[in-house]
C-alpha cells in the first residue's frame, strides 16, 4: 500500500502567547496521527526588530509555496508602528474570506443556551484596505480640496482632519457574497444575512447590499435577509439563534466576530480561517496577550479549533472529527478548564487532557 504523502503546512508562531497556542495546536494535530510537515516562518514583533519589517518575503513565499498556514496572533501596534501584519498577509495572498464560526459548546460559560453561526468577511477592502492620510500633511490637504470640490463645497471638511479612504468594490462583494452562500450549500446552512449601514453609507454600502441581493438570487434553497449593523449588534445580543451566516465588509466583519465570541465564551474558544481561491491561513481571533507571555495560562482552544479547520480545509476529516470530538467531550466534563472559562488549568494542561481524550 502506497503511503500517504505528509502535508506541507507554513507555520507562523506569531508574538505574544503565540508560539504557546501554536505549539498546543501541532502537538494536538500530531496526536491526531495525521502527517504534517510544518515549515516555521517568523513574523511580527520580534522580527521586525532583526529583519527590518513585521513580515519578510520568506513567510510569503512559505505561504505561496505550501498553500496552507497555521498561524498565531501578532501584535498590532495602536496609532503608531507598522501596520498590522494580519492585513498585510491577507491582501498580499488574496485571502478574500474571513470564516469565523461561532459555536456554544456544552460546558463552556454563557448567558445562552444555543448559538452556532458563522461571520463571513470580506477580508481585502473597506476601511481595512490601508488608504489613509495624517493631518496636516501637503497630500490631506489637497485630497480635502479636491474632495470639496466633487462635493461643490457643499459638504465642508475641517483642516485638521484625517481621512480614511473605505473602497468597496462589486467584484469584492459579489465574490465574498457567492463564498457566503457556497459555503452556507456546502455546510447545510439555511440562511445568509447581509450585514450593512446602506441608510447611511447609500453608495459603499449600498453596493454591497446590491451585490447581495444579485447574488442571492442565483441560491433560491437558501434564505437571505439584511440587516443594519447596528440593529445586527442588538439583534445578536437578545437571539442569536434567529442567525446562520452573517456576510459583512471588513470592518463590520472583525466587529461582530469579537460580539459573537462574546456569545460563545470569549475569545479563547473563537477559531478563524482566512481562504482565498489559491491560498489559506488559519489563525484564533484573539490577540497576542503579551502580558502573559510565558505564563502558560492562556486557552489554547480557540487554535485548536482554527487547526481543525485547517484539517477540514486539507480534506483530513477523520482527524478532525476526532479532536473535534475530544474538546467537545473536555467542554462537557468542565473538569480541566484554563482561567478564562472559571478554571484552573495551564494552557499545557488542558492540552494534554484534549489529547487523553482523542480515540
Amino acid at each position: 500500500m502506497k503511503k500517504k504523502m505528509a502535508h506541507k503546512v507554513t507555520l507562523i508562531p506569531g508574538d505574544g502567547i503565540g508560539p504557546e497556542v501554536t505549539g498546543s495546536a501541532v502537538k494536538i494535530i500530531e496526536a491526531s496521527g495525521v502527517a504534517i510537515d510544518f515549515e516555521i516562518a517568523e513574523a511580527g514583533e520580534t522580527v521586525m526588530k532583526k529583519e527590518g519589517t513585521p513580515l519578510p518575503d520568506y513567510v510569503l513565499e512559505s505561504v505561496r509555496k505550501n498553500g496552507t498556514a497555521l498561524k498565531g496572533p501578532i501584535t498590532t501596534p495602536v496609532g503608531s508602528g507598522f501596520r498590522s501584519v494580519n492585513v498585510a498577509l491577507r491582501q498580499a495572498l488574496d485571502l478574500y474570506a474571513c470564516v469565523r464560526p461561532a459555536r456554544l459548546f456544552e460546558g463552556v460559560p454563557s448567558r445562552y443556551e444555543k448559538v452556532d453561526l458563522v461571520i463571513v468577511r470580506e477580508n481585502t477592502e473597506d476601511l481595512y484596505a490601508g488608504i489613509e492620510f495624517s493631518k496636516g500633511t501637503p497630500e490631506v490637504k489637497e485630497l480635502i480640496s479636491k474632495i470639496e470640490e466633487l462635493c461643490d463645497k457643499k459638504k465642508k471638511i475641517r483642516e485638521d482632519s484625517a481621512i480614511s479612504i473605505k473602497p468597496i468594490s462589486e467584484f469584492a462583494s459579489n465574490r465574498i457574497f457567492k463564498y457566503a452562500f457556497d459555503y452556507a450549500v456546502k455546510n447545510k446552512r439555511k440562511k445568509v444575512t447581509a450585514v450593512h449601514k446602506a441608510n447611511i453609507m447609500k453608495a459603499t454600502d449600498g453596493l454591497f447590499l446590491e451585490c447581495g441581493r444579485k447574488i442571492a438570487g442565483k441560491y433560491p434553497k437558501i434564505a437571505f435577509n439584511d440587516c443594519i449593523v447596528d440593529n445586527l449588534c442588538m439583534q445578536l445580543v437578545k437571539k442569536p439563534e434567529n442567525f446562520d451566516v452573517l456576510a459583512a465588509p471588513n470592518l463590520y466583519g472583525d466587529i461582530i466576530s469579537d460580539l459573537c465570541a462574546g456569545l460563545v465564551g470569549g475569545l479563547g474558544v473563537a477559531p478563524g480561517a482566512n481562504i482565498g481561491d489559491k491560498y489559506a491561513v488559519f489563525e484564533p481571533v484573539h490577540g497576542s496577550a503579551p502580558k502573559y507571555t510565558g505564563m502558560d495560562k492562556v486557552n489554547p482552544a480557540a487554535t485548536i479549533s482554527s487547526g481543525i479547520l485547517m484539517l477540514r480545509h486539507l480534506k483530513e476529516d477523520k482527524a478532525a472529527d476526532s479532536i473535534e470530538k475530544a474538546l467537545t467531550d473536555v467542554f462537557r466534563e468542565g473538569k480541566v478548564l484554563t482561567y478564562d472559562l472559571g478554571g484552573k488549568a495551564k494552557g499545557s494542561e488542558f492540552t494534554e487532557y484534549v489529547i487523553s481524550k482523542m480515540e
